[in-house]
């Protein structure tokens, strides 16, 4: 995996599944911080996150991405056991949207 810019310092040498104690792991080494401290940090940001797309609000991360929510209409559709017609309750969905150095990064 090849980044470029500020991500390549925090991402560099990665395996291709990086989970969430690991980025922790990352997180506490390069910003010389305890392992629980970056536990928090990460723990706070994801909270934000999601209490923002929770209130429809949208985050906005330059260069890494943008964080929205998007409505989905009630539809029919099918139960693929039975074959069955049902109905699809209509229901809100997180979105991302990769920003420009993020989509470079990854080329």
């Amino acid at each position: 995996m090849q980044l470029k810019g500020r991500f390549q310092c925090l991402f560099k040498n990665l395996s291709k599944i990086m989970n969430k104690g690991e980025l922790v792991d990352v997180l506490a080494k390069k910003a010389d911080l305890s392992k629980k401290d970056a536990k928090l940090c990460l723990d706070t940001l994801t909270d934000e996150i999601t209490k923002a797309l929770t209130n429809k609000e949208e985050v906005r991360l330059t260069g890494f991405g943008k964080f929205t929510t998007s409505d989905r209409k009630a539809r029919k559709g099918r139960n693929p056991q039975t074959g069955e017609e049902i109905q699809i309750p209509a229901r809100t969905v997180p979105k991302f949207k990769a920003g420009k150095n993020l989509k470079e990064a990854v080329k």
